[in-house]
C-alpha cells in the first residue's frame, strides 16, 4: 500500500499563498521558510489542520517538504511523486529531485539566503541534526520559530479531538500494565529514568487504547512520558479520554509538556529520529539519554493472539476481495465502469462483512495509465473509464479490529498484451522470491529488497518504492521500523507484518503492483542441514493473482509449484467463506496453471 493522492491540487494553493507567507516572513526578518509534510508526532499521517505543504502548494503525497525563499520556492519530493508533484503544483513552485539534490544544495544554488527558518516541533532532533550539519562553513543560520503557514492561514481547521476506545487485551495478547512493566525495566536496566513518547501509535499500543485523531488509522493525537517505574504522564486533551480507566497513567494538557520535562529527573531518553526538535531544545545535554522510542521494536514483534488475529483478518478480507474480483471480471468488460465505481463497490464488499471499523487507506486504482502514478488517488476530475484491454491496479485494505489488511492485485481487463503480461510476470517472480525466501537471524529488509528486483533488473527494470513497509495490528498500514528496502535496516524478528509488494510502472501506459502481506516465523529445520537458526515468511494474504497475466513461459519449475499451491490454499481456505458465482470464480481463479 501506498500513501495517495488526489490529482486535482487546490485550487487556492499557489502565487497568493506563498505572497502571504513572503510577506509574514519578511516581517519576521526570515530570508526561508521550511514547510515539512509531518506534524509534531512525526507520523506519516496528518490530520486536516496539519496539511501545511497541501495548503500552501497543492502537493498532497506523503512525503516531502518544501523551501520557501523571498525569490524562489522548491518542493522537494523522492521517484515515487515526480509525475505526482508535475501533476499538483503551480509553475510558482520548482519541483526538486531530491535526495540527489539536498536542501543544503538547493540553498546555496539560489544564495542569499542567510536566516533559513523551521518550526521545532514539526522536525526531528535527527532532520535538524542534519541540516546544521550540512550548513556548517556557510553563511546560512538555521532558526526556530512560530509556524509562519499557520499565521498565512486564516481558515485553518480545528485540531482533531476524537474520544479514544480500549484496545482488548485479548486481542493485544498483553495488558498495559505488562507491557510498561516491561519497558519500565528495559529504561531501568539502561539508566535512564523515563522516556518520552512523540509516535500516536506507540502511545496506542503502549496503554491498549485505540482512537480515530487520524483519517483510516485507529491512533489517538496524544505524547506521552513513559517513567521507570512504569508510570505514564499522557499529554493529551482531557476530553479524548472520556470514561476510560487508564491505571497508572496521569493527563495532562499538551501544554505542559516542556514544564513535565523540566520538572523530571533525567536522564530521560529521547529518540533522534522521532523526538521533535523543540523537545530537545528544551533539555539540557545531561538530561537527555539519546536512544530509540521504547514501544517501537516490541509493537513490531507481533504477539501469538495478534498475529492469530491477523490470520482470520486476512481470511475474512479475503473472502470481500474474491467477492470483489468476481464482480469485476463479470461487470468489467461491458466497458461502463469507472474507477470511482470499483472503489465504491469495493468498499461495499468490505462493509458487507458486518466488523469493518474502516478502509486501511484511501482506495488506489488507477485504470491505464492511471495506474503508472504510484500514489494515485481517483477524484471527479481524474476518475476514468476502466476500458477493455487495459490493467486496473487495484490497492486496498480494510481497518477490522482483530487486524490491518492491505492487499494489491493488478487485473487484465480484457485481453492483456505480451508487453503487460511479461511485466507482470516478471512482478509476481519477485514477490514469489521473497515469499519463499529463507533467512539468518539478524539479516535486514535491506539484505532481501534485491530479491524482488532481480527478475526486473534482469529486463533493464525496476520501481522507485520500497519492497515492503510493517503492518501494524489495528494500527497504521504503515508501521516502522521493519520493511522491505534499501532504507531497512532493522533486523527482521519473528512476529513482525511486512507487505511484500513489488511493481513495475509505465510512465502513460500502465502500472502493476502485486502485494501480499506476510510475517516473519521461525524456519523449520531443513534436513541434512547445520544448527543454524533460520526464518523465513508466513504467508497472511490469500486472494488469487491474476492468471491472464502470467506468461508460463517464463516461469521456473519451483515458481510454478509455488503458484499452484498457492491458489490450492487459497480455494481451500478462502472457499468455506463464500458461495455462489463467486465460488465459481475461485474455482476458476485458482486452477492449476497447466490446466
Amino acid at each position: 500500500m501506498f500513501q495517495t493522492f488526489d490529482v486535482t491540487s487546490s485550487a487556492d494553493a499557489g502565487p497568493a499563498r506563498l505572497d502571504a507567507l513572503r510577506s509574514v516572513m519578511a516581517e519576521r526578518g526570515v530570508d526561508g521558510f521550511v514547510v515539512p509534510r509531518e506534524d509534531r508526532f512525526q507520523g506519516e499521517y496528518v490530520a486536516p489542520a496539519d496539511e501545511r505543504l497541501s495548503w500552501l502548494t497543492g502537493f498532497t503525497g506523503s512525503a516531502g517538504f518544501a523551501v520557501v525563499a523571498q525569490d524562489k520556492a522548491g518542493v522537494f519530493v523522492d521517484g515515487r511523486y515526480r509525475v505526482q508533484v508535475k501533476q499538483q503544483v503551480a509553475d510558482v513552485f520548482e519541483p526538486v529531485h531530491w535526495p540527489e539534490t539536498t536542501l543544503s544544495d538547493w540553498v546555496k544554488s539560489i544564495g542569499g539566503l542567510d536566516v533559513l527558518a523551521f518550526d521545532p516541533w514539526l522536525h526531528t532532533v535527527a532532520q535538524i541534526e542534519g541540516f546544521e550539519a550540512a550548513f556548517v562553513g556557510t553563511q546560512v543560520s538555521l532558526t526556530p520559530t512560530e509556524n509562519l503557514v499557520d499565521l498565512c492561514w486564516a481558515d485553518r481547521p480545528l485540531p482533531p479531538l476524537a474520544p479514544m476506545m480500549m484496545y482488548p487485551d485479548d486481542l493485544a495478547g498483553e495488558t498495559s500494565s505488562s507491557k510498561r512493566a516491561r519497558l519500565a525495566e528495559d529504561l531501568r536496566g539502561a539508566g535512564h529514568r523515563a522516556a518520552f513518547i512523540a509516535l500516536p501509535d506507540s502511545i496506542a499500543w503502549l496503554l491498549n487504547v485505540r482512537g480515530s485523531d487520524i483519517a483510516r488509522n485507529p491512533v489517538p493525537h496524544a505524547m506521552a512520558l513513559l517513567k521507570d517505574d512504569g508510570t505514564v504522564i499522557l499529554f493529551c486533551d482531557p476530553r479524548q479520554i472520556g470514561d476510560i480507566e487508564l491505571e497508572g497513567v496521569t493527563v495532562s494538557s499538551p501544554d505542559t509538556i516542556l514544564d513535565a520535562l523540566a520538572a523530571t529527573e533525567g536522564p530521560i531518553r529521547l529518540d533522534r529520529a522521532r523526538t521533535p526538535y523543540a523537545v530537545a531544545q528544551a533539555l539540557t545535554e545531561n538530561a537527555i539519554a539519546w536512544g530509540q522510542d521504547p514501544c517501537v521494536l516490541p509493537k513490531a514483534r507481533k504477539t501469538d493472539a495478534e498475529i492469530a488475529g491477523a490470520r482470520e483478518a486476512h481470511l475474512r478480507d479475503g473472502a470481500a476481495m474474491v467477492r470483489f474480483l468476481a464482480w469485476l471480471d463479470r461487470e468489467a468488460p461491458k466497458g461502463a465502469l469507472t474507477e470511482i465505481d470499483v472503489v465504491t463497490a469495493l468498499e461495499g464488499f468490505r462493509r458487507d462483512t458486518n466488523v469493518l471499523r474502516d478502509i486501511s487507506f484511501e482506495t488506489i486504482c488507477g485504470a491505464g495509465p492511471n495506474g503508472a502514478i504510484v500514489h494515485y488517488r481517483v477524484s471527479e476530475d481524474s476518475n476514468r473509464r476502466v476500458t477493455p484491454g487495459e490493467l486496473l491496479l487495484v490497492d486496498s485494505g480494510g481497518q477490522y479490529l482483530d487486524g490491518t489488511t492491505d492487499i494489491t492485485r493488478t487485473i487484465a481487463i480484457g485481453p492483456a498484451g505480451d508487453t503487460e503480461r511479461t511485466c507482470y510476470t516478471r512482478v509476481l517472480q519477485g514477490m514469489i522470491a521473497i515469499s519463499r525466501v529463507r533467512f539468518p537471524k539478524g539479516v535486514r529488509g535491506s539484505d532481501l529488497d534485491a530479491l524482488a528486483r532481480y527478475p526486473l533488473w534482469l529486463a533493464g527494470q525496476d520501481y522507485d518504492h520500497g519492497t515492503g513497509h510493517g503492518v501494524g495490528a489495528y494500527l497504521c498500514v504503515h508501521e516502522g521500523p521493519q520493511g522491505l528496502s534499501r532504507r531497512a535496516t532493522t533486523a527482521l524478528e519473528p512476529g513482525m507484518i511486512l507487505s511484500n509488494e513489488p511493481g513495475y510502472y509505465r510512465e502513460g501506459a500502465f502500472g502493476i503492483r502485486i502485494e501480499n502481506l506476510i510475517v516473519v516465523q521461525d524456519a523449520p529445520a531443513v534436513p541434512g542441514g547445520d544448527a543454524r537458526a533460520m526464518l523465513d515468511f508466513e504467508t497472511l494474504t490469500y486472494v488469487p493473482f491474476d492468471r491472464h497475466l502470467i506468461d508460463v513461459t517464463l516461469l521456473s519449475g519451483d515458481e510454478r509449484a509455488w503458484i499452484d499451491q498457492y491458489h490450492s490454499d487459497t480455494l481451500q481456505k478462502i472457499g468455506l467463506r463464500v458461495d455462489g458465482d463467486a465460488l465459481d470464480w475461485l474455482k476458476s481463479a485458482c486452477a492449476p496453471l497447466s490446466s
